[in-house]
C-alpha cells in the first residue's frame, strides 16, 4: 500500500483534522510533519479558540500562510458547520483573524481516503477476502463520533477521491431483531441513519435500546465503557450491543463495497474499531459483509482492512499538501 512521497520543500502548511470530539493540529514544514497536538472540542467554545491555542504553542506562531483542514461535516463555499458539535470553520473568518492566504477545506474522510495509498502493511489488519485488484477503487468508512465514508479511485496520474455523506444513509435491518431496534430508534429520531447506530453515540443507542427491548435495567454507560464491559464479559447487554454493532458495520461496509465497486479493498478506520481490533474478526462482521445474495461471490473476494494507524487523516492531508506543491 506504500506510495512514493513527493517532496514538500519550500512551503509550510498548517494541517488540521477537526472531528466531532477532538481536533488535531500539526505543521508540515520542508516535507516533515511535526508533532500532532490533540485537543478536546469540549475545552474550546469555538474552533478559532482551539486554533489560536495551538498556534500560541508554536515558534513564531507557526508562521504559515497555507492551510489544509479536514472537517467532519459538509463543506460548502469555504465554510463547514460541523455535524456533531457546535463549531463552525469558516475560511473567510480564518483569513481575517489569522492572516492565512491559501485555505483548503475538505471533509475529514476525504482526507482519510487520500491516505489509503500511503498506508503501510504494519498500519493494517486484514479481515478476510482475497488480494486487492490492482487499479480498483478503495473505500474507507469509520465509526467515531459520527460515521465517515469516502472512496479513493487510482488513476494513471495520481488519484481521485469521492467524498460522501454516506453515514447519513438510511440503515437497513437484516433480521426481525434488528428491525425492532431500528423501529424503537425511529420513534426517538424519526430517520434512523447508519450513524445513529454505527458511531460512539450509536453504540450507546444500541445498548440502551437492547436493554429496553429485553426488559433489562442497566446503568448508563458511554461507548468506551460498553466495549470494555463487553470484551471483559461483565455485561450481557454490552456484549449484545457490540455484537449487533459489529454485524451492522459489516452490513454497511459490504453495501459501500458494492456502491463503489471497491475491489481494491474496504478500509475500516475510526477510534471505535481500534478498541475492537481483536474482537471484530470473531463477530458476524465478515459474514454480514459477504451476505449480499446474488452478489455474495463478488464481495467475498474483496479484502477488508482495519486501519491501525492512529492519525491516518494526516497522511491524507500531507498528500494534499504534496499535490499543492507539485502543481
Amino acid at each position: 500500500m506504500s506510495g512514493s512521497p513527493r517532496r514538500t520543500d519550500g512551503e509550510a502548511f498548517l494541517l488540521a483534522d477537526v472531528g466531532g470530539t477532538n481536533a488535531r493540529f500539526a505543521v508540515l514544514r520542508n516535507g516533515t510533519l511535526g508533532p500532532i497536538a490533540h485537543m478536546a472540542v469540549a475545552d474550546h467554545a469555538r474552533f478559532d479558540d482551539a486554533l489560536a491555542a495551538f498556534l500560541r504553542r508554536q515558534p513564531d506562531g507557526a508562521a504559515v500562510s497555507n492551510v489544509i483542514f479536514g472537517v467532519a461535516g459538509v463543506v460548502e463555499g469555504g465554510r463547514c458547520a460541523l455535524t456533531n458539535n457546535p463549531w463552525v470553520v469558516d475560511a473567510d473568518a480564518l483569513r481575517a483573524g489569522f492572516g492565512f492566504v491559501d485555505i483548503r477545506m475538505v471533509n475529514d474522510f476525504e482526507a482519510v481516503a487520500w491516505s489509503l495509498p500511503s498506508l503501510a502493511p504494519s498500519d493494517l489488519r486484514k479481515i478476510g477476502g482475497g488480494e486487492p485488484a490492482p487499479g480498483a477503487p478503495m473505500v474507507v468508512l469509520g465509526p467515531g463520533t459520527g460515521l465517515g465514508v469516502a472512496a479513493y479511485v487510482p488513476l494513471a496520474q495520481g488519484g481521485l477521491v469521492l467524498h460522501s455523506e454516506g453515514g447519513h444513509m438510511t440503515l437497513p435491518g437484516a433480521s426481525a431483531r434488528e428491525d425492532a431496534v431500528i423501529a424503537a430508534l425511529r420513534k426517538q429520531f424519526g430517520h434512523v441513519s447508519a450513524e445513529r447506530l454505527l458511531s460512539g453515540n450509536g453504540l450507546e443507542n444500541l445498548y440502551q435500546t437492547i436493554a429496553a427491548l429485553d426488559g433489562e435495567t442497566v446503568p448508563e454507560r458511554h461507548a468506551a465503557d460498553i466495549t470494555k464491559a463487553a470484551m471483559a464479559g461483565h455485561c450481557a447487554v454490552c456484549r449484545t450491543a457490540v455484537d449487533t454493532f459489529s454485524a451492522l458495520l459489516g452490513e454497511a461496509a459490504g453495501n459501500f463495497a458494492l456502491a463503489f465497486c471497491a475491489r481494491g479493498g474496504v478500509f475500516i478506520a475510526g477510534g471505535i474499531v481500534l478498541h475492537l481490533r481483536n474482537d471484530l474478526p470473531s463477530t458476524e462482521f465478515r459474514a454480514r459483509f459477504n451476505a449480499k445474495g446474488r452478489m455474495s461471490h463478488y464481495v467475498e473476494t474483496i479484502p477488508v482492512y482495519l486501519v491501525l494507524h492512529g492519525d491516518p487523516a494526516f497522511l491524507g492531508l500531507k498528500a494534499l499538501a504534496e499535490q499543492r506543491n507539485a502543481s
